[in-house]
C-alpha cells in the first residue's frame, strides 16, 4: 500500500454511488493494487490514465515499475501521449499505428530507428508526442530531417518492414526464431497450484477481512442490539407474567403465542443478511475469477464470525423477557430455549445468505426471501395445527426448519415443572393439553430431535451457500477470468 500511496487512505472505504469514498486515482490505484496481489504476474491494462492527471498517472506507473521489478512481473500497458517523466519510466516500448506494430523494443532505442528512417525529434518536444505524430499523415512532414532528399509519406506498414532490419529488430527475431533450450527448463519452473499461497493462508485472510468488514459495519449490529432490546421490552410488558394465567389452556395458549412470536423475530433478525451478501458478491466474483482464494475460505469466515453476535443478540431476548413473561423458572430450561434460539437465528441467517448467493440481486433477493419466511410462518404448525395441513401439503411441514424449532421450544416450556399440574375431571397435565390443542408432539425427545434438526438445517444452508458461490456466475460478465488449463 505504500507504494501504491494508499497508506493514508487505508481505513476509508472505497465508497460507491451512494457512499462517499476515496478519490477517483485512488479507486484506480486500489484496482492495480488488487491485481499485484493476486497469483497474476502478466499485467495488460488499457488506458490506465483516463480521468487522472499527470502527476496521479506517474505515480501509479512508478508504483507498477518497482512492483513488477521487485516481483519479476510483467506489465504491458497502453497509454496515449503519457508525460515525459511518465514515459521515461518503462523498459520497452511498442509504437502501434493503423493495427501495425512499428517498433518494439528497449525505450533507449526508439529515437535513434526514426533518425534511421530519416525524422528527428526536437530537442525540446517530449518523445512520446513525436512518437504519436511521426506516424500520421497529418504531422509526419515536420519531422523529417533530410533536407537533401524530397519528402514521402512513409505509412506504417513500411516502418514495420524497415523495423525488421533494424537492430533491434533483428536480435528480437532472432529470439522468436530460436527454439526454446528444453534442457534449460525444470519442472519446478511451473506452478502447480491453483492459488498463489496455501489454504490455511487463504483463510486466514479471508477471515482478516471478514472481521475488519464487521468492525466497519459495527454501527448495523449496535442498533441492531438497540432495536432487540426496545422490542423485547415492549414484548415483556405485552406478555407481562402477572397477567398471564398458568392454569388453564387459554392461558397456555397465550404462553404460546408469546413463544411463536420471539422465535418469529429472530426469523426476522437474520434478513440483514441478505442486502450485506449482496453489497459483498461484486467484489467477491471479480477475486473469485482471478483465483484469488478458493469460494469456501470466503463463505466459511462469513458463517463462523457471524456466531458471536447470534449468542450476544440471543443473550439480550432471552435474558430480558424469560423470566419476566413468566416462563419455567427451571434454569435449565432457560438455557434450552436459549440454544433452541440461537440455533433457530443462526438457520435464518443461514437461509438469507444461500438466497442471496442464489439470487445475486437485491429486488430478487428480497422477493424470495419474504416469500420464504411466509412459507416457513404457513407450514411451521402454529398458523395452522399440523392435523389441518392437507395431505399435498404435509411434506412443506416436515422438512420446514421452523416446525422442528417450534416444536423443541413448544416441548421444553409445557412439559416443565410449572404445567405439570393436572386439572380436575382430566389424566392429563395442562401442559400437555396445551400441546395437543395445536397438534404438537408431546414427547420429550422432540427437544432434542429439533436441536438435531436445525444444526443440520444450519450446516446444509451454508453447504448450499458455498455452492452458489462456487458455480454460479455474477449476473454481467467481465473479461477477467482466468483458465486453470493455461
Amino acid at each position: 500500500m505504500k507504494i501504491l500511496g494508499l497508506d493514508m487512505c487505508a481505513d476509508t472505504l472505497v465508497g460507491n454511488e451512494m457512499l462517499r469514498g476515496i478519490s477517483g486515482g485512488q479507486k484506480k490505484r486500489v484496482t492495480t493494487g488488487e491485481m499485484l496481489v493476486g497469483p497474476a504476474r502478466a499485467l495488460f491494462m488499457d488506458e490506465i490514465s483516463t480521468g487522472l492527471d499527470s502527476s496521479t498517472t506517474f505515480q501509479i506507473v512508478n508504483s507498477l515499475r518497482q512492483t513488477v521489478h521487485i516481483l519479476n512481473g510483467t506489465a504491458l500497458i497502453s497509454l496515449l501521449q503519457p508525460a515525459p517523466e511518465t514515459y521515461n519510466l518503462f523498459d520497452d516500448i511498442i509504437l502501434l499505428s493503423d493495427s501495425v506494430i512499428v517498433y518494439q523494443g528497449p525505450r533507449e532505442h526508439v529515437v535513434s530507428f526514426f533518425e534511421s528512417m530519416g525524422f528527428k525529434c526536437p530537442e525540446r518536444k517530449a518523445v512520446a508526442d513525436f512518437l504519436q505524430e511521426v506516424t500520421s499523415r497529418k504531422d509526419q512532414m515536420q519531422y523529417w530531417a533530410r533536407k537533401d532528399q524530397p519528402y514521402r509519406f512513409i505509412t506504417a506498414n513500411e516502418f514495420a518492414e524497415a523495423f525488421q532490419t533494424f537492430h533491434v529488430g533483428m536480435k528480437l527475431g532472432e529470439e522468436l526464431g530460436t527454439p526454446f533450450d528444453k534442457k534449460k527448463g525444470h519442472p519446478a519452473a511451473l506452478t502447480t497450484k491453483k492459488y498463489g499461497v496455501g489454504k490455511w493462508e487463504l483463510l486466514k485472510a479471508c477471515v482478516a477481512r471478514e472481521f475488519l468488514l464487521m468492525r466497519r459495519n459495527s454501527f448495523v449490529y449496535i442498533f441492531k442490539c438497540i432495536q432487540l432490546t426496545i422490542v423485547s421490552c415492549i414484548t415483556m410488558t405485552l406478555f407481562l407474567r402477572t397477567e398471564m394465567d398458568r392454569d388453564s389452556v387459554q392461558g397456555g395458549s397465550n404462553y404460546m403465542g408469546a413463544l411463536f412470536f420471539g422465535m418469529i423475530f429472530l426469523m426476522f433478525y437474520g434478513m440483514p443478511e441478505l442486502s450485506m451478501t449482496i453489497t459483498k458478491l461484486p467484489v467477491f466474483y471479480k477475486q473469485r475469477d482471478l483465483l484469488f482464494f478458493p469460494p469456501w475460505a470466503y463463505a466459511l469466515p462469513s458463517w463462523i464470525l457471524k456466531i458471536p453476535m447470534t449468542f450476544i443478540e440471543v443473550s439480550v431476548w432471552v435474558f430480558i423477557t424469560y423470566y419476566v413473561i413468566g416462563y419455567d423458572p427451571n434454569v435449565e430450561r432457560f438455557f434450552r430455549q436459549y440454544l433452541l434460539l440461537v440455533l433457530i437465528n443462526q438457520m435464518a441467517s443461514s437461509l438469507f445468505r444461500f438466497i442471496a448467493s442464489a439470487a445475486r440481486n437485491m429486488i430478487v433477493a428480497n422477493t424470495f426471501g419474504t416469500f420464504a419466511l411466509l412459507v416457513l410462518f404457513a407450514l411451521s404448525g402454529f398458523v395452522l395445527a399440523r392435523d389441518k395441513i392437507r395431505g399435498w401439503w404435509i411434506w412443506g411441514y416436515w422438512i420446514s426448519p421452523l416446525m422442528y424449532g417450534q416444536n423443541a421450544l413448544m416441548v421444553n416450556e409445557f412439559l416443565g415443572h410449572q404445567w405439570s399440574r393436572v386439572p380436575p375431571g382430566s389424566n392429563e397435565s395442562i401442559g400437555l393439553q396445551v400441546l395437543k390443542t395445536r397438534s404438537f408432539f408431546h414427547e420429550s425427545y422432540w427437544y432434542w430431535l429439533g436441536v438435531g434438526a436445525l444444526v443440520i438445517f444450519v450446516v446444509l444452508l451454508n453447504v448450499f451457500f458455498t455452492l452458489a458461490l462456487t458455480f454460479l456466475k455474477r449476473e454481467y460478465s467481465l473479461p477477467t477470468k482466468i483458465y486453470a488449463s493455461l
